[in-house]
């Protein structure tokens, strides 16, 4: 929080004053409170200053009394740190100037300028075109960095809504055609080779590959007050604040809705196949576009969609749970379109998940039900008695893993890739997690080491490193390898050496590392003070020196 000064006319006595009012805010309307204080400041009050300190701290006794003798939670509001400073600007100078010089006032990294409404200044926009006056209360506003992968790209968005990309250039990696557009971003989506970003705005901008969405300008002023952004493989789809929807590029994966654009009204959510979308509407009814024989085409079940509570897919399928707890699939029936073989089984339905071709319910009683392609994990008779009191389960590219209610685990699917667990079964006991590479799990027990399995070549083998596993909080997964961060922020890597399982380069960079997100071939890591670390593949996102400068000491 700064105060908009053009000078040190002010004694520093006053602004002490000024200060110490600041601290005994009321969080209740804390801009309301600031207007009152920075008029008094300004006009030099420094009698009203000290009134207002001691009535608010009086004030706050009372409440501090009368909320330990009634016991009640307070209400969710929104806190203030307190940190202020005084910052001067002349009226011509850019917003971005004025930023810079409260960062460096407040020691704080990258951010937005909001004023007392909540409206984010424009960092390009004068001073003065901004409708700043002398004594305005700015807050600025620095938010943790986000990373977003494509297949073989990554996006930054960085605490003041710029971006930054890096990686292959055709998947997205190369922004600069629209670098100038990329200010105050809130959300990025990613289709396998394009990023769609939405603005504070709510317009959108566009890159990557032109095939996979990249270029959305055939429908640029369609792109108003966008909400949320899903994609296929190639195409992109956006709910606007009024319930409709804009859809960009290849018609065959979904960027075509014009035959169904009449029924797109009131929408709140939208699933994707990797060609296909299904939207669902406000009255539970579901609305489907895209390739016919991937889920696009719901004509055949479409009587029986009705109270639909969420849709989950498969690459080629689509199965929504209703109301009742029933399930309707259509689509690709080899990858899970067809439940007419377990349909009598799909009561009391609470999750759904899916493989690339096959799904699993999870029953109110705990138990599974699976369909689809038998190898892709939609058959699990022969672990069907084991699937009992079923917690969690998470999937791979052809398998699935069961967590238990005492912690062990089930898994089926293609024994070779993840679906037979039985060499390590003793081991897998505690689980807390578990993560999915395409053919290989990881799971991590309750004293923080980890268990492995599936197919060597994608991260089933770790005994390499495994007495560097310990501690371990989180694990993350690419196509090929895994990622785990200690509990002291450091990092341990296994699986394909090129495609992020050789972390050796950066080793001495792994340090304090807070998230890590995955493309195919590459990972980045998030550092406490808000840097990013890459490695894996160079040209699919694993080498980010390109941008090495705009992706360090972002945050304090």
């Amino acid at each position: 929080m700064f105060l908009l000064h053009p000078g040190s006319t002010q004694t520093s006595g006053l602004l002490r004053l000024y200060q110490d009012a600041f601290d005994e805010i009321e969080r209740l309307d804390p801009f309301e409170e600031i207007k009152k204080l920075t008029k008094a400041y300004w006009a030099g009050d420094s009698a009203w200053l000290t009134k207002y300190i001691e009535d608010k701290q009086q004030r706050q006794g009372d409440k501090a009394e009368a909320a330990l003798a009634q016991a009640e939670p307070a209400p969710g509001v929104r806190l203030l740190s307190g940190k202020m400073a005084a910052v001067n600007a002349a009226l011509d100078e850019k917003v971005e100037t004025l930023m810079l010089r409260a960062r460096t006032a407040l020691g704080a990294g990258k951010g937005r300028l909001v004023d007392t409404s909540g409206r984010v200044l424009d960092a390009c926009t004068s001073i003065r075109d901004s409708a700043l006056l002398t004594g305005d209360i700015l807050m600025l506003q620095v938010s943790q960095v986000e990373v977003h992968a494509g297949d073989g790209a990554f996006t930054a968005i960085l605490g003041d809504g710029s971006v930054v990309t890096w990686g292959y250039d055709e998947y997205g990696g190369e922004s600069s055609a629209v670098q100038d557009q990329l200010k105050n971003v809130q959300q990025v989506q990613a289709s396998s080779k394009a990023f769609a970003a939405i603005l504070g705005n709510g317009s959108v901008v566009t890159w990557g590959s032109v095939l996979s969405g990249g270029d959305s300008s055939p429908v640029q002023d369609q792109q108003k007050d966008v909400k949320q952004i899903q994609a296929t493989k190639q195409a992109f789809a956006a709910i606007l604040a009024d319930g409709s929807v804009v859809t960009w590029h290849h018609t065959f994966f979904g960027g075509d809705s014009r035959a169904v654009q009449d029924r797109l009204k009131n929408v709140l959510q939208i699933q994707a196949t990797a060609s296909a979308f299904a939207a669902i509407l406000g009255d539970g009814s579901v609305v489907t576009w895209g390739d016919k024989g991937e889920g696009g085409n719901s004509s055949a079940v479409q009587h029986q969609l009705k109270t639909v509570q969420q849709v989950q897919a498969t690459k080629s399928a689509f199965a929504a749970i209703l109301a009742n707890g029933s399930v309707v699939a259509w689509g690709n029936a080899r990858h899970g379109g067809d439940t007419s073989a377990v349909q009598d089984q799909l009561q009391t339905v609470q999750q759904v998940h899916a493989t690339h071709t096959a799904f699993a319910a999870i029953l109110a009683d705990g138990s599974v039900v699976t369909w689809g392609n038998a190898l892709g994990g939609g058959d699990s008779a022969s672990v069907q008695d084991q699937l009992k009191n079923v917690q969690q389960i998470q999937a791979s590219e052809q398998d699935f893993a069961a967590i238990l209610a005492d912690r062990s685990v089930v898994t089926w699917g293609d024994p070779s890739r993840g679906g037979d667990s039985s060499a390590v079964q003793h081991q897998l006991k505690d689980v807390q997690q578990i993560q999915a590479s395409h053919y290989a799990f990881a799971a991590i027990l309750g004293d923080g080491s980890v268990v492995t399995w599936g197919d060597p070549r994608f991260g089933g083998d770790s005994s390499a490193v495994q007495g560097q596993l310990k501690g371990v909080q989180q694990v993350q997964a690419a196509k090929l390898a895994f990622a785990a961060i200690l509990a002291n922020g450091s990092v341990v890597t296994w699986g394909a050496s090129g495609q992020g399982g050789d972390s050796s380069a950066v080793q001495s960079q792994l340090i304090n590392v807070q998230q890590i997100h995955a493309a195919l071939f590459a990972f980045a890591a998030i550092r406490g003070d808000g840097s990013v670390v890459t490695w894996g593949h160079p040209a699919y996102g694993g080498d980010s020196s390109s941008v090495r400068d705009q992706l360090e000491n972002v945050l304090i």
